[in-house]
Parts: C-alpha cells; structure tokens; sequence
C-alpha cells in the first residue's frame, strides 16, 4: 500500500512497526493531520467559527478522524459539526446542510465515497462561498481552495522502495508501516476570488504550489 489513511484501523496490519502479515508500506496519517489542517483554515479564514466535516461514519477511520478533529477544534476554539456523507447523493444533501447552519468553512477529509465527488464538492464550496480545506491534492486541482497533507508523489516513490526490498525476499510482517515524511500545502487563487477571499500574505507564502 501506498497510501492508506489509518492501517491498522482497516485492517490492513497489526501495528505499524509490526504488520504482521503479507500487507505493508506507507500511511498518509490523515486523521492526525486534522489539526494542522483547522489550523491553517483559520489562519486563512481568522474569524471563521464554525466548521462542517462531511463525512461517512461506516469508514473504519472515522472514529480516529472524529477524535482528533474535534481535538484540534476545542484547542481552535472551533465548533465543529460531522455531516453524513454516506453515499455520492448525499454530498449535496450536506452542503445544504452546512448553509442551513451557518457554518464559516469545510474540512473534506481523505475517505474514498466523498473523494469520489471532488469536482462536486470543490464546486458546491465555491457556490455556497465557503473557505474548503481539503485532505487530498485533487480537490485543489478540480477548483478547490486549499490542501495541507502528505506528499503523495513521495510516498509512491518511497513505496519502490519496499517493492524492491519485497522482490528481493524480503517479508511484508517484517517491514514496518512508515508515516509521511514530506508535507505539500496547496492554495488555489482562482477558487479564493470565487468566494471573496483574500489569502493572508503569511500563509500565502507558505504554500508549496499556487493555482493562479
């Protein structure tokens, strides 16, 4: 794997640093990275309170993710508010949601059903003009505002890594799970012009790549 976003919450492995079966290689740790994410949306945003995550509980990440967001949320002091996003229908259904609750912003976590919808979702952000922090690059690229997280052409490089050490006889039980070493942050200034946004000169210098 190259790129899972909890290992041993799915189910793939043991424990990182002892997989234990025929399964290893990399971890995006996306529900740790929660915290930094709010807190360079508010950074961008510093008056945004309330924050809307549209989710599916039935991910087995899910619970991590919940915990650590809502962690990182208090220390903020950002209310958050998780929205069903089980299927691709209900996206739309949460946005409304999320407009009907006054929310300021929306954190899109890494989870497979709502990255399905990316183009929808960076779309409906940029209708109802909300500030998007999203987990994956894609969003970004599709007209989403922002992405903090791993690095994913590192870590498909780092994964040949363990393909070889594989072909070579290595064991899989015996290689532990690594974590991302390198982080990419993303801002796209088109989408910021779309909602009325003007990005901070401190966070904007920050940003790995800018969409112009």
């Amino acid at each position: 794997m190259a790129q899972d976003t909890d290992p041993v919450g799915n189910g793939f492995v043991a424990s990182l640093a002892r997989p234990g079966g025929n399964i290893t290689g990399l971890s995006i740790v996306a529900p740790e990275l929660s915290g930094k994410q709010l807190e360079l949306l508010k950074e961008t945003v510093p008056k945004v309170l309330r924050v809307v995550v549209p989710s599916n509980p039935n991910e087995p990440s899910y619970m991590q993710l919940r915990k650590e967001t809502e962690l990182a949320a208090k220390a903020l002091k950002i209310q958050i508010q998780f929205l069903d996003a089980r299927s691709a229908k209900d996206v739309e259904t949460a946005f409304r949601e999320a407009t009907k609750r006054r929310a300021d912003a929306v954190l899109v976590p890494t989870m497979p059903i709502v990255a399905s919808q990316r183009a929808q979702i960076a779309d409906l952000a940029v209708k109802n003009r909300l500030p998007a922090m999203y987990g994956q690059p894609e969003y970004v690229d599709a007209g989403g505002l922002m992405f903090y997280g791993a690095s994913i052409t590192d870590l498909f490089r780092r994964a040949a890594v363990y393909v070889d050490k594989i072909l070579k006889g290595a064991k899989p039980a015996d290689l532990p799970v690594e974590q991302p070493t390198k982080f990419e942050f993303i801002i796209n200034l088109k989408a910021a012009k779309q909602i009325g946004l003007t990005i901070p000169p401190n966070v904007l210098v920050r940003a790995d790549r800018v969409i112009k």
